[in-house]
C-alpha cells in the first residue's frame, strides 16, 4: 500500500505493511538466519545487487525492513537502518559519519552512556568532542573548530527538557560543513521531524516513545540523504548491531497506537507539571508546555506537542531526590521512558551517575533533579500518588 501522501495517523497504522503470500493483515514474523536462493545465478543476484531478494537477516529481513520504511516515511527521510539498541543508533552515527581527527558539538546534557562512549572509547581514536547548551546557538558557534564534522543535539535534552532551535542550527551546520544528527528520542516522530527542519540524521531509542510498552529494546537511525543511508546501514552491517526481527515486530505492532499514547501522556503531563509548580518541595519546573520553560516559544514552534517527560527539582538536594524514589507507589522507579506505565527516576544516582559530578553540574544536572515520565493512568492517581512521596519525604 502506498501510504506517502496519506495522513500522519494513516502511515502510523499502514506504512512498511508488506503483501505475503497468505494475505497477512501484518507484516509477519520471518524469525530465520539465511534466506534460499532459488538458484545459483539468483544466490549470484543478490549478492551483486542486481536483485533486491534477501540474503542474511544481518544484512536484512523483511520483517525488519517494513519498520525501516514505515519509520523513514514517518520522519520523511530517504531511508532508516534499525538496530539492536538505542545506543547501537548512537554508535552507528558516530562510527559511520566520524573519523580519527574530528570533532564533535554535543549538548551538554546529552543522555549518559552517548558521552561515555564519545569521551572514553572514541577518544582512543583521535575523535573529540566539546560540550555546550545547544540551545544557546552563541555557545555552539563558539565551540566549533575547523575539525569540526558533526553538531549532535538532543531535543528536548535528557533529562533537562532543553529546547534546540533546528532550523537555525540546521543552518549553522551547513556553514561550517559539519553534519546534523539529532537525536529525537523524547519527541518521537509525532511531535518533531528533524529532517524536515534541515537535520542530516535522526535517531531514535525505538524502546521509548515509538515502541511505547517497555518490552522491547531497540534503536533507529533516518538519514535524509541516500548516500548517508548507505554510510549508516553498511556500519550497522560490519558491527553486527541489528535488529532482531521479532524486535522489530513488536516495535512495527507498537508504533501503530503512537498517536494515541502521546496525546494521553502529553495532556496528563501538562496537568502534572502545572500543579508541581504550585509544591512547596519543588524548586522548578522543567517541561515545554509551561510558560515558564525558556524555550516554550520554541517549542510551541518546532514540535507539534509538548510530549510526556518533565523534569523537575526538589528542594533538598540529593537526599530528597533520594527520598522521592522510595516513597513513590503508582510510577515505577525505573529508568527509560515513553511507555503506557509512569516511570520516575534520579538522575544523579542513576542515568548520569557515570558523568562526573562536576560535568554533571556543569550540564545543569543537579542533585535534586527528577526526571518524571507520564504513562497513560489516570492523571488523578497520578498526582495523588506524587503528592503523598512528596509530603511523607519531607524531613521530620
Amino acid at each position: 500500500m502506498k501510504t506517502k501522501h496519506m495522513g500522519f495517523c494513516s502511515k502510523l497504522v499502514h506504512a512498511g505493511d508488506s503483501e505475503d503470500a497468505y494475505g497477512s493483515a501484518v507484516t509477519p514474523i520471518y524469525q530465520t538466519s539465511t534466506f534460499r536462493f532459488e538458484s545459483a545465478q539468483d544466490g549470484a543476484d543478490r549478492f551483486s545487487g542486481r536483485s533486491d531478494g534477501f540474503i542474511y537477516t544481518r544484512l536484512g529481513n523483511p520483517t525488519i525492513r517494513g519498520l525501516e520504511r514505515c519509520v523513514a516515511e514517518l520522519e520523511e527521510g530517504a531511508g532508516a537502518v534499525a538496530t539492536s539498541s538505542g545506543m547501537a543508533a548512537v554508535a552507528t552515527a558516530y562510527l559511520a559519519l566520524l573519523g580519527s581527527g574530528d570533532h564533535v558539538v554535543s549538548t551538554a546534557s546529552v543522555y549518559g552512556p552517548s558521552r561515555i562512549l564519545m569521551e572514553k572509547h572514541l577518544s582512543r581514536f583521535g575523535i573529540t568532542a566539546g560540550y555546550v547548551d545547544t540551545s544557546d546557538l552563541g555557545l555552539v558557534r563558539s565551540a566549533l573548530r575547523p575539525e569540526t564534522k558533526m553538531i549532535y543535539v538532543e531535543t528536548p535534552s535528557n533529562p533537562l527538557m532543553q529546547i534546540t532551535d533546528l532550523r537555525a542550527m540546521a543552518a549553522l551546520a551547513r556553514e561550517c560543513g559539519a553534519m546534523l544528527v539529532v537525536d529525537s528520542t523524547f519527541a518521537s516522530p509525532y511531535l518533531q521531524r528533524p529532517l524536515v527542519l534541515g537535520a542530516d540524521v535522526v535517531l531514535h531509542s525505538v524502546t521509548k516513545f515509538i515502541n511505547g510498552h517497555a518490552d522491547v529494546v531497540g534503536g533507529v537511525v533516518i538519514a535524509r540523504e541516500e548516500t548517508i543511508l548507505r554510510r549508516l546501514r553498511e556500519m550497522m552491517i560490519l558491527s553486527g548491531c541489528n535488529m532482531d526481527p521479532h524486535q522489530a515486530y513488536l516495535v512495527h505492532r507498537g508504533v501503530k497506537t503512537l498517536a494515541l499514547r502521546v496525546e494521553r501522556s502529553q495532556a496528563s503531563a501538562l496537568e502534572i507539571a502545572r500543579w508541581l509548580e504550585g509544591r512547596r518541595e519543588v524548586r522548578w519546573v522543567r517541561y515545554p508546555g509551561l510558560p515558564s520553560h525558556p524555550q516554550h516559544d520554541l517549542a510551541r514552534e518546532q514540535m507539534s506537542g509538548p510530549g510526556g517527560v518533565i523534569s523537575f527539582e526538589l528542594v533538598g538536594g540529593f537526599e530528597a531526590g533520594r527520598r522521592l524514589m522510595d516513597r513513590v507507589r503508582l510510577a515505577l522507579l525505573a529508568v527509560s521512558l515513553g511507555g503506557v506505565e509512569s516511570l520516575i527516576e534520579h538522575p544523579a544516582s542513576m542515568t548520569h551517575a557515570g558523568v562526573s559530578k562536576k560535568e554533571r553540574e556543569a550540564a545543569g544536572i543537579t542533585d535534586g533533579l527528577v526526571r518524571y515520565a507520564v504513562g497513560i493512568e489516570d492523571v488523578r492517581d497520578l498526582i495523588e500518588d506524587l503528592r503523598q512521596a512528596l509530603e511523607e519525604g519531607q524531613p521530620g
